[in-house]
Parts: structure tokens; C-alpha cells; sequence
């Protein structure tokens, strides 16, 4: 059951950067619009998100290896 859990965890893992790719096109055309009409401001916040958006699946790994390094021995 645990294998299996496990399996079908990370199957669906693989499957949501699919339905995230949509978004892709709209951040181009609004980084693409905010350069031509020189606002900073939108492209300063744009990299923003970036950067969280990059920086969560770290944070999430770190902390389940964190979470499975405390608790490897206690079984």
C-alpha cells in the first residue's frame, strides 16, 4: 500500500507541469508588453514571482528530507 501511495504520489507529480504550461504565454506577453512600454515596476515584480515560484519545490524537497531524516530511525 505504501509503495503504491508512493507511486501514485509522484505520477502525479509528473503530470501537473502539463497543466501549468498554459501560463507560460501569458507571463512571456506581460514581460514582452512591460518592456515595450519601459514600466520596471511589472517586470521588477514579474522576476519576483519567478523567484518564488522557482524557490518553493526546494523549500518543499528540503523539508521532506528534513522530515524523513528525523524520523528514519524511530521505526
Amino acid at each position: 500500500m505504501r509503495k503504491a501511495a508512493f507511486i501514485l504520489f509522484f505520477g502525479l507529480m509528473t503530470l501537473l507541469p502539463e497543466l501549468t504550461q498554459a501560463q507560460c504565454a501569458m507571463c512571456r506577453r506581460v514581460a514582452e508588453s512591460n518592456t515595450e512600454s519601459n514600466s520596471n515596476k511589472v517586470g521588477k515584480n514579474l522576476n519576483t514571482g519567478i523567484l518564488y515560484l522557482l524557490a518553493i519545490p526546494y523549500l518543499l524537497g528540503a523539508v521532506g528530507v528534513a522530515f524523513w531524516y528525523k524520523n528514519r530511525n524511530k521505526t
